[in-house]
């Protein structure tokens, strides 16, 4: 008798895909390798009760600060898939948990959002992560769309 497991479609969109690669790249020692991908993304899901748990006193680890920048770093990828131009995050976070993310394109600022409490940060799903991804994404590209001679410098 066959199992036959039902692959959620989520797993199958663009962005998804880019966050796989973007964590795989980050992942020096291939620690990744052979773990299916609701593994690999799970540390970006993180519950109320477990955001209320996790302390914001402190620095904010290396991991989380590296999931912060692999998430920006997969929204400029597909922005430069959809318009063909390179797009350059930058993530700024303080010790304490603040900061700012930026993606450029060209001389234009494509994607600006201040980030805080870095310590808790996470989605509550996968889709969540997605639909906001989504967000930024179809604003920087309208934004490419309005500005493309400043984008293209």
């Amino acid at each position: 008798m066959s199992a036959t497991v039902e692959l959620d479609p989520i797993l199958e969109t663009d962005f998804i895909k880019e966050m796989v690669k973007q964590m795989r790249a980050i992942d020096s020692y291939g620690t990744y390798d052979g773990w299916p991908v609701e593994r690999i993304l799970a540390p970006y899901i993180v519950t109320k009760e477990q955001r209320r748990e996790i302390p914001v006193i402190g620095d904010p680890d290396e991991e989380t600060l590296s999931r912060v920048k692999a998430f920006y770093n997969a929204i400029a990828a597909l922005i430069e898939k959809e318009c063909g131009l390179m797009a350059v995050p930058m993530v700024n976070i303080t010790h304490e948990g603040f900061g700012r993310a930026l993606i450029t394109t060209g001389k234009l600022v494509v994607m600006d959002r201040t980030v805080r409490d870095i310590h808790r940060y996470g989605y509550e799903s996968l889709s969540k992560m997605k639909d906001e991804a989504d967000k930024y994404l179809s604003v920087a590209l309208e934004i490419i769309g309005k500005y493309p001679e400043v984008a293209g410098l």
